[in-house]
């Protein structure tokens, strides 16, 4: 699972974008079904850009042109 932070700090630096980039990614790659992508309020680093949280790890500052390097590192069937 991975979980988006869309609270207020993380909105103003992108976070519906990285969904978006992420979700585009997942369906061009028929993982839908293998990841579950999720918003969630709040992960804790306000000030550190968008956070997300993908199983127990948290990962923060990702950029919507970042999303597919955070993919292929954090699931491994990106090339």
């Amino acid at each position: 699972m991975i979980e988006i932070c869309i609270g207020s700090a993380c909105h103003l630096k992108g976070s519906y974008q990285v969904i978006q980039e992420m979700k585009e990614l997942l369906e061009a790659k028929g993982l839908t079904a293998k990841v579950e992508l999720k918003s969630s309020f709040c992960l804790g680093k306000c000030g550190s850009g968008v956070s997300i949280r993908i199983n127990k790890d948290q990962v923060y500052s990702i950029k919507s042109d970042k999303v597919k390097e955070f993919l292929e590192e954090h699931i491994g069937e990106f090339e």
